[in-house]
């Protein structure tokens, strides 16, 4: 299993904090091979934690992120960052 945390800067402040419950729900009522999901809002950063047994690179929750932000802040043109992916024992 493996606990990927990335972010998104930049996010306009009238639409993180919505966006950050709107994502958060969609992940949970989604995307079931998704677990623990939580994204929040704190200063211009969208920020996705997530863990799931699959994607040790994060690339397939990078994208998934993506297709959410641009279904939750429209128009918005910021780029998403890997901070981390821990393997869990």
């Amino acid at each position: 299993m493996y606990r990927i945390t990335l972010e998104c800067h930049g996010v306009p402040a009238a639409a993180g904090p919505g966006a950050a419950g709107d994502i958060t729900q969609e992940f949970r009522s989604n995307y079931p091979h998704e677990h623990n999901v939580v994204c929040t809002f704190a200063d211009g950063v969208l920020r996705l934690i997530a863990e799931n047994d699959y994607d040790p690179e994060g690339l397939n929750l990078i994208d998934e992120f993506s297709d959410n932000i641009c279904a939750y802040i429209a128009p918005f043109d910021g780029s998403i960052k890997l901070v981390s992916v821990k393997a869990l024992s």
